[in-house]
């Protein structure tokens, strides 16, 4: 199989509503780019109705395996289960290509450390799907905190506060510790908090609840947090699946202005706002709200990065440490939660059962409230 000149060739595997509805449009709209070539997927069906949905050309695979011979992608889109990633990517990296995987990436720390001994090995990259970075909005804020323009962060409030019923949990994988690696604090809060990190830096320090308050699940349906940064400034972070009245929020509170952003699942410049302190001049807040062009976040804005990086020759955003980083919060979250004491970044290694699985060991034994 050939391809036009200057193009990467990619294959999604995994061709269920996140890919239809978020890959696909990115690969459409970088087609000068990159170009598709082949899809996996379990499902026969679901499969040729993705192809049909594609256009020529994508070639369809029941495997990873196969696929990975026979096409040797330059680039692979992983939208399946999460307790499948670590292993599709693992693969694919060991086939030479590089990875752009649904959150989570993987399911511990553990299976990270896999993952990146196979970049390694390999000189590919595995980046995680987190869009919510690499929107303009998102871009302009980190560029104004960085550079100490908004003055120096002191609190901030990050808050993905959802609604799924009972039969979004229907679904076999989903509110499983060994299939989804847990609940709203790895499916769904995880983009926001992550949008979090970066923005502010590395964390310090981590306190938490977790409880099951509603569904009949293993892992937790709400999660609470208190967060200290190395630069100083504390956090609040609240996970729930468990609110009629959706909403996503990242506020930062700085010496010199609130930057806040209020949206569900994406965001444009315009849902930015900047609230200056009464002692700034209203000429200084103007220009903070200088974005340039309206790029909302989506997986077309981050695909659009990885290549760029690709071009580059450099690591791609959204993978190694960046990466490791949000899953490590996600690890001590958890840990703090279940243990009732503060962890702080880089206390969870191997030999901590925390590091080989979120739930630390708690799994079925968990009453859903309090600590294990």
């Amino acid at each position: 199989m050939t391809s036009s000149p200057g193009r990467r060739r990619a294959a999604v595997v995994g061709t269920g509503a996140i890919v239809s509805g978020g890959h696909l449009p990115a690969l459409r709209a970088h087609t000068d780019r990159v170009e598709l070539v082949a899809a996996v997927d379990v499902d026969p069906g679901r499969l040729d109705a993705f192809r049909t949905e594609a256009g020529e050309g994508v070639t369809g695979f029941s495997t990873t395996e196969a696929m990975l011979a026979a096409v040797r992608p330059d680039l692979v889109l992983i939208g399946t289960p999460p307790s499948l990633h670590r292993e599709q990517t693992v693969a694919a990296l060991k086939a030479g290509a590089w990875v752009l995987c649904e959150k989570p990436l993987c399911l511990s720390l553990a299976e990270y450390d896999e993952i990146a001994a196979a970049e390694a090995a390999s000189g590919a990259y595995a980046s995680v799907i987190f869009q919510h970075r690499y929107g303009s909005g998102a871009v302009r804020a980190r560029e104004l905190i960085r550079g100490g323009e908004l003055g120096a962060p002191l609190v901030a409030h990050c808050q993905t506060t959802w609604h799924r019923d009972a039969g979004y949990y229907s679904v076999p994988w989903r509110g499983r510790w060994v299939t989804e690696g847990g609940g709203p604090t790895t499916g769904h809060g995880i983009h926001q908090y992550d949008l979090l990190l970066h923005l502010l830096g590395e964390w310090e320090e981590v306190q938490a609840m977790a409880a099951r308050l509603v569904h009949d699940t293993e892992s937790e349906d709400v999660s609470t947090a208190l967060v200290r940064f190395a630069g100083g400034a504390l956090a609040t972070v609240v996970n729930s699946v468990l609110s009629p009245d959706e909403v996503s929020r990242v506020r930062v509170d700085c010496a010199d202005a609130t930057v806040e952003l209020t949206h569900l699942y994406g965001y444009t410049n315009d849902d930015w706002v900047y609230t200056p302190a009464p002692h700034v001049p209203q000429e200084r807040a103007a220009a903070w709200r200088e974005a340039g062009e309206d790029v909302p976040s989506s997986h077309t804005a981050q695909l659009g990065f990885v290549l760029d990086a690709w071009d580059a020759g450099v690591r791609p955003p959204g993978s190694g440490r960046e990466a490791r980083s949000t899953l490590e919060f996600v690890a001590a979250l958890y840990k703090a939660a279940f243990t009732g004491r503060a962890v702080r970044a880089g206390e969870i290694r191997p030999g901590d059962p925390f590091y080989e699985a979120m739930h630390g060991g708690v799994g079925e034994t968990w009453s859903g409230v309090g600590r294990a």
